[in-house]
């Protein structure tokens, strides 16, 4: 299935109620009563309060100085939605150790992202070294290995209760040994707000930033957590300086505007896009085809 096609089935459930009641405003007459029935359904899509006024006062400029109405202002609504977004093209080289560190909350799909990436990076032709670097749960240590079997790639793990940064360490170094040239690696995910779990992800940051390799922290974010996700990211990102934002579960949103405030108000751009459960369900963000997917016809 192509990356299109995926995107349209994937945002199935989004496009229904809340994005195609947006669709069916720009029908009718362009007045104060449709300017704030589409700030309703804009935070109730999601979009969050800030970034959609910013995006009705936008909106209101260009109605007012181009008398735009009907589908040439369902146009500019577009434009100016994509022109929020931006991705997060996260370039790896073959030639040097690329280091993936995969941080979020449990429950986020965080662990099965990673396990797609594997996957495709292995597609890819890379050489993949997978990283149990949640110590504190034995399930995911567990997990990862599993993964690991399927896949057929190999996996670093330590017992439970291991110092989760020695466990990187030691990780990086084999996969120098080994001639390795991509190192995925999984961490703990309790809540965000805790400070020891930030302190302990930054020391892993750390340890893994010590020899020359290309590290980029990629956020792992369930889109069905709405403005919750937004105060993981906000969270995350002022300790740990995230790279892209891998969206999650989007498929099984009626809303899916979360995007969109990631992006205006934290600057952080989407990486991958989690729209079902397959191995090649993860799908790199398009800022242009996703706005036209989620305000398109089915």
């Amino acid at each position: 299935m192509s990356i299109l096609d995926k995107l349209k089935s994937g945002l199935a459930k989004t496009r229904q109620g809340i994005w195609k009641n947006t669709v069916g405003l720009f029908k009718g007459k362009v007045d104060e009563d449709f300017f704030e029935e589409l700030e309703e359904l804009l935070i109730q899509g999601d979009v969050g309060i800030k970034t959609t006024m910013e995006l009705i006062e936008e909106l209101k400029e260009i109605q007012g100085e181009k008398k735009l109405e009907g589908e040439e202002l369902f146009t500019e609504f577009k434009n100016l939605l994509a022109g929020f977004l931006q991705s997060a093209p996260v370039e790896l080289e073959k030639d040097q150790l690329n280091i993936l560190l995969i941080v979020g909350v449990n429950g986020s799909g965080k662990t099965t992202s990673l396990a797609k990436l594997a996957h495709y990076f292995h597609e890819e032709k890379y050489a993949p070294l997978i990283v149990a670097g949640d110590t504190f749960r034995a399930a995911a240590i567990d997990q990862l290995k599993v993964w690991g079997e399927r896949l057929n790639l190999p996996v670093i793990a330590q017992d439970p209760g291991s110092d989760p940064a020695a466990v990187c360490f030691d990780a990086r170094e084999a996969a120098l040994a080994r001639g390795k040239n991509l190192l995925l690696v999984d961490t703990a995910g309790r809540l965000h707000t805790e400070k020891n779990l930030m302190e302990e992800l930054k020391k892993i940051k750390r340890v893994l930033s010590k020899e020359e390799s290309n590290l980029k922290t990629l956020l792992v974010l369930d889109a069905t957590n709405g403005q919750n996700a937004l105060e993981q990211a906000r969270i995350f990102n002022e300790s740990l300086t995230i790279d892209g934002i891998i969206l999650t579960k989007l498929d099984g949103t009626a809303k899916g505007g979360i995007v969109f405030p990631l992006a205006r108000e934290l600057n952080l751009p989407v990486y991958k896009l989690g729209l079902g459960e397959g191995m090649e369900d993860l799908k790199p963000f398009d800022p242009t085809l996703f706005v036209e997917q989620l305000l398109g016809e089915d």
